[in-house]
């Protein structure tokens, strides 16, 4: 695995510089407080900063009730931890950094979750899933290809994006923080993607939309991701003050412009061929799979003979065939 640049990509991920402004009230000072320069001890303390803990799942109901104070609170707490980890993983030594890391955390990812399930339910075989399944037996290139992406990007300063798909639904699966629309809460480091955007920024969902700020990258993944899967998305640059406590820049379309043409040709091709790999595995992809064997439960007869079993039954002046007795009225 190549090691990417931890140095240039640090500066790339870090907030920008904080107003010092005595004008601040205590809270804002906490936000803008400058992260901790903790270091892992091990490369076990550092992986067991991406895993989801077994007890940790989320409560829809006591979220439903968060305020929007609490909700930013718990967003900056999450955006904060989710740059920390960053900012360890990329600082460690490399022989801290665990190996193909994306192999290990796979068994937690949502994504291979609801595979897991579509293979169990395919008891007709319908679904040629070998090649899906061996994208999960090779999942180490995902890693290969974030160092590949890590080792060419321009540094950026973050800039903040928000993220809406058809219906106002996560397809991305970025970890939730208080009330959603579809009840379907995710873990930080709960999904595949929410990993491949950790790498380049922070990220998160309320209610019907998502958040991301960091690197262009991000941005760049989740048009990727969504076009490849045929679903209607929108992304514009974050408000200004959206989010309180985490400083970002919010682009005019110009902006973003130049900050795409900052990217080399191949360094897109890296970033949509990761895009490309997530879609396929994605859940909006596994659903669509379990679909069709619904389908195909619903349509396992044939229909056509069984219409024309049905004609001669009634021409005979008899009652379709049936195990149960019961009169009709």
């Amino acid at each position: 695995m190549t090691q990417p640049n931890s140095e240039q990509h640090f500066t790339a991920l870090e907030p920008a510089a904080q107003d010092s402004s005595e004008n601040h009230t205590n809270k804002e000072r906490l936000y803008h407080e400058p992260l901790s320069s903790t270091t892992a001890s091990n490369k076990a303390e550092l992986l067991e900063r991406f895993l989801v803990p077994v007890a940790d799942v989320i409560d829809q109901d006591a979220a439903a009730l968060d305020t929007q104070s609490n909700v930013a609170e718990q967003r900056i707490a999450l955006y904060r931890a989710q740059h920390e980890r960053t900012r360890l993983l990329y600082l460690a030594p490399a022989n801290m950094r665990p190996t193909y890391l994306v192999q290990t955390l796979k068994t937690q990812f949502a994504e291979y979750q609801q595979f897991t399930l579509a293979q169990q339910l395919d008891k007709r075989g319908l679904l040629e899933v070998e090649s899906i399944e061996r994208l999960w037996q090779q999942l180490h290139v995902v890693d290969d290809i974030i160092a590949d992406i890590v080792s060419t990007m321009p540094a950026q300063q973050p800039a903040g994006w928000q993220l809406t798909a058809q219906e106002g639904h996560n397809p991305l699966r970025l970890p939730t923080i208080g009330k959603l629309k579809h009840g379907k809460p995710i873990a930080d480091q709960g999904s595949l993607n929410s990993y491949v955007l950790g790498h380049f920024g922070v990220s998160s969902f309320t209610y019907d939309r998502g958040y991301y700020i960091g690197h262009v990258i991000g941005y760049l993944f989740s048009c990727y991701f969504c076009a490849h899967l045929s679903i209607s998305y929108g992304v514009s640059a974050l408000g200004e003050q959206v989010v309180e406590g985490y400083d970002y820049a919010s682009l005019e379309t110009p902006y973003m412009v130049r900050l795409l043409q900052g990217l080399d040709g191949y360094c897109k091709k890296r970033v949509y061929q990761l895009a490309v790999i997530c879609a396929r595995l994605s859940v909006y992809a596994s659903d669509k799979r379990i679909e069709k064997m619904l389908i195909a439960e619903v349509n396992d007869f044939d229909k056509k003979l069984q219409q024309q079993h049905l004609e001669v039954l009634l021409l005979q002046g008899m009652m379709p065939e049936s195990q149960d007795s019961t009169p009709l009225f």
